[in-house]
């Protein structure tokens, strides 16, 4: 019987702990700016090539089309090859085709590259979610991967404030966001010193490993903290097994599986429904380029705001129920916000509605490998987290099309009703999770 995961839950946060936070903390700031350069970019695009919104919705959906193919493929890579092995080529891929953004030509060149990125981006975020949840202890597991999440999320109004002055100065400025972007190579320096997972390999049949890592975990403990709480005896761990995708579709993980690629769908609907569409959305509005980044800088340093009081929240409550809360609250803050004309009111609520959706995502962030066997935590992940990617290939298309028929405010009804949807089923469905053991969980 191997007793790795009541030894892995017991250690208190040591130094190679706070080396893998430091590397998963820094390639999400840039991951997460990444995300939202585009965004950003679009209005500076639109004016200097002259390109309506339906492109914008074709480039954006490129974007999607490449998060699926890189959440499904990492996830399987992760729990095939490693975590740290996935975590550091997904790193490789999302800044080396960055950095190619900078250099598009046209709609097409964009849109490809765009797609490339978004295959780095998404491996890399399921398989730091894989790792934050069997490395870190249950006890604190959702808190580290809100803290790191929140450090992450100051990427964002980083890049925010960048493309708010690089992208006015010149026609071209839209070219240096995507160059900043790039600069999440740097993680690699801090990512080579992380642990791989005891975890991976104790379900991989290479106890030797496993043992060796959580004993120099505990040693650093016992040099920082002095002696360790005794092991709690635990039930015998599961024998090695085949990881295979259709696992997530056998047993009590097929309803676990459903549920979860009902919330990433309408999750990511509703995620970036707001996020990437508002500065657009604010130009067609009538305001001007300036005001339109001005306006979303603002809202912008509310990210980190948001995961940041998440991180403590959901280890004190029911990630349940504050998924299925936090919810209807985007929904009720994302109508306010279409209904406010004025900057104070668009300001105001959409800094509620950035902070509820950050907490979100820490909160599914750390909910979803929870649910998943070790031998298919990534995939299953990666599954999920990539239909809801996928998915969002026709988000783009619905929001223009909303818009051209039914204007500003409907936009925002229809990013409500996506989140509705996310509460109504992680409330109805959904098992809690909070504090216990992933063995407990599988």
């Amino acid at each position: 019987m191997s007793d790795i995961s009541a030894r892995l839950d017991r250690l208190p946060i040591t130094s190679l702990h706070r080396i893998a936070v430091a590397a998963l903390a820094f390639a999400y700031f840039f991951e997460l700016g990444d995300l939202s350069t585009f965004a950003f970019s679009a209005p500076g695009i639109m004016k200097a090539w002259h390109i309506p919104v339906s492109a914008v919705a074709l480039i954006t959906s490129a974007s999607f089309g490449g998060m699926f193919i890189g959440a499904v493929s990492g996830g399987w890579f992760a729990d095939r090859f490693g975590r740290k092995r996935g975590f550091i080529i997904s790193i490789l891929i999302y800044t080396l085709f960055s950095l190619l953004n900078a250099l598009s030509w046209n709609v097409a060149t964009l849109a490809i590259f765009r797609f490339l990125t978004g295959v780095g981006l998404s491996g890399m975020t399921v398989i730091a979610n894989t790792y934050v949840s069997e490395f870190f202890p249950a006890r604190v597991r959702g808190k580290y991967m809100g803290r790191i999440v929140t450090i992450g999320l100051i990427g964002i109004p980083a890049t925010a404030w960048v493309a708010r002055f690089v992208v006015p100065m010149a026609p071209w400025g839209w070219r240096l966001v995507f160059v900043w972007g790039a600069l999440g190579i740097f993680a690699l320096t801090m990512a080579a010193r992380m642990k791989e997972s005891p975890r991976w390999y104790l379900r991989h049949d290479d106890p030797a490993q496993a043992n060796a890592i959580v004993a120099e975990l505990e040693a650093a403990a016992v040099v920082e903290y002095g002696t360790l709480p005794p092991v709690r005896p635990v039930a015998a761990e599961p024998a090695p097994a085949a990881g295979t995708l259709a696992l997530l579709f056998e047993g009590k993980q097929i309803g676990r599986t459903i549920i979860l690629l009902l919330v990433w769908i309408f999750q990511t609907l509703g995620f970036y429904g707001f996020v990437a569409w508002v500065p657009t959305l604010l130009v067609q509005h009538g305001f001007s380029l300036v005001q339109s980044l001005s306006y979303t800088s603002l809202i912008a340093i509310c990210n980190p705001i948001g995961s940041l009081i998440a991180s403590d929240l959901v280890e004190r409550f029911e990630r349940k129920w504050f998924i299925t809360i936090d919810g209807i609250l985007i929904a009720i803050f994302g109508v306010g916000y279409g209904l406010s004309f004025s900057p104070v009111f668009i300001v105001l609520f959409g800094a509620l509605v950035v902070m509820t959706i950050q907490g979100m995502a820490v909160a599914l962030y750390t909910y979803t490998p929870e649910l998943y066997p070790t031998e298919v935590r990534s995939s299953g992940m990666g599954l999920t987290y990539g239909v809801g990617r996928l998915a969002n290939v026709a988000g783009p298309f619905f929001i223009s099309t909303i818009f051209a028929a039914a204007g500003y405010l409907s936009v925002f009804v229809y990013i409500a009703a996506c989140w509705l949807v996310v509460a109504l089923v992680v409330g109805l469905f959904g098992p809690t999770t909070t504090g216990k053991p992933l063995e407990v969980l599988e």
